[in-house]
């Protein structure tokens, strides 16, 4: 496919209300939507930079793809061959929880999920669909992926087994562990660490970058989200903020200043 494989492509929203959802995202990090026009879907495109970076949709009835029952986001991951790699998921000891399938002139996809229940997805693009030109330093753009699990060496191995990940930095929190960021394709894209004790399990978290997050703490607020902790700032000069949308859907924001 073009680009490259083992990163995250792409973003989606499963939601209770795409509508509600989309307005909300759109004051917060001034994303446009559009709908993305495939036939019997209703699937809203969220861009940045006039760039699709994400996708919004309500859930079907009992659930949601990603196999939950509560809005989430879930990341989509490049792979050559969504098949082949399915079967090495559930080798690994992971699960799939949607078999591959197509998505007419999209690409192929399967719903995955690491030995912990994280879900995740596993897509290969058509020719004619290349990945979206992510910045990672603008606003509106994914920057960080942050993954909190119950052993986070072993998840950790899973998931560098699968899409060749490298352990970058490792920064030392204290009572809190320790912070692992890792690197895809020699890039680094996030950061993994043991959940402590009493804190709740969280799906993948995905930071989206703002010029403010003290500002766009009172957007979040303001359009009926909830600020979970922050705004603070973290080691390399960053400051970020974790929150949950109306519906209550986890995400992250992320700026170079307070």
């Amino acid at each position: 496919m073009p680009g490259p494989s083992g990163v995250f492509v792409w973003y989606e929203l499963m939601t209770t209300d795409a509508a509600a959802a989309t307005a909300f995202y759109r004051a917060v990090l001034g994303w446009h939507a559009r709908s993305a026009g495939q036939p019997g879907t209703d699937y809203t495109l969220l861009l940045a930079d006039e760039a699709p970076v994400a996708g919004a949709m309500t859930m079907p009835p009992g659930g949601s793809c990603a196999g939950g029952t509560r809005p989430t986001w879930i990341g989509d991951v490049a792979v050559e061959d969504v098949d082949a790699m399915a079967a090495r998921v559930a080798k690994a000891g992971g699960a799939i929880l949607r078999q591959p399938e197509d998505i007419p002139g999209i690409g192929r996809f399967a719903v995955a999920a690491d030995p912990e229940g994280t879900a995740f997805i596993l897509f290969h693009g058509t020719e004619a669909m290349p990945p979206p030109p992510f910045a990672m330093d603008r606003p509106g753009h994914p920057a960080w992926h942050e993954l909190v699990a119950t052993d986070a060496e072993a998840t950790f191995a899973f998931y560098s087994r699968l899409f060749g990940w490298t352990k970058a930095e490792a920064h030392d929190m204290g009572p809190m562990g320790v912070y692992q960021l890792f690197a895809a394709n020699g890039v680094t894209i996030g950061g993994m660490m043991t959940r402590p004790p009493g804190m709740p399990a969280f799906p993948w978290t995905f930071y989206f970058r703002v010029e403010s997050v003290e500002a766009a703490a009172e957007r979040v607020k303001a359009q009926g989200g909830s600020v979970l902790n922050g705004p603070h700032e973290v080691p390399g000069g960053q400051w970020i903020l974790q929150a949950h949308d109306p519906q209550g859907a986890a995400f992250a924001l992320i700026s170079a200043g307070r």
